[in-house]
């Protein structure tokens, strides 16, 4: 049996552990303040080691390119938007990976003539590093909760996602 709340209260973190207080939390607010805790931790940890997300992505999505790499027009295209980082700020982290010499640029042209982005051996080392860093804040992110739990959460989120949709295309 499902209970739902007949009223919602204002957030508040002090809110007592109990169903019927948390039932009646707002999710916008509870999401939000989930989203700035956790963003901020992953940008803070690859901070210390001089990476920033944007980057992070754009190691990954170069990688799961294969040989052929990925031209800066897909990496906007993937990435730009994503968590609120507009697409001029994928093409800036693209352009300072390639400073770094963890990517490189050549071959097929991406209508920018700046050719198809790969990884370097640097890069390689650099993903790889990153990789244990993600791997680790993972860990620390997910202390105390079953896999059961977190897919139950993500199902949860989707189903809110799906029903924001089904009633703003009520409207």
């Amino acid at each position: 049996m499902t209970h739902r709340p007949t009223f919602v209260t204002s957030a508040d973190p002090d809110t007592p552990d109990d169903f019927a207080a948390l039932a009646a939390q707002p999710i916008g607010y509870w999401s939000g303040v989930a989203h700035d805790a956790v963003i901020r931790h992953i940008r803070d940890g690859m901070a210390g080691v001089d990476i920033t997300q944007p980057q992070w992505w754009i190691l990954n999505q170069v990688t799961g390119a294969g040989p052929a790499g990925r031209s800066r027009a897909e990496l906007v295209e993937r990435l730009g938007g994503t968590i609120g980082v507009e697409p001029d700020e994928i093409g800036r982290a693209a352009d300072s990976l390639l400073a770094r010499g963890w990517l490189t640029a050549g071959g097929e042209g991406d209508g920018g003539g700046q050719g198809a982005l790969r990884l370097t051996d640097a890069g390689r080392a650099a993903k790889a590093r990153t990789k244990e860093l993600v791997d680790r804040m993972r860990t620390e992110i997910h202390e105390g909760i079953t896999d059961e739990e977190y897919v139950g959460a993500l199902r949860m989120l989707r189903r809110m996602i799906d029903n924001v949709a089904a009633a703003r295309g009520a409207v």
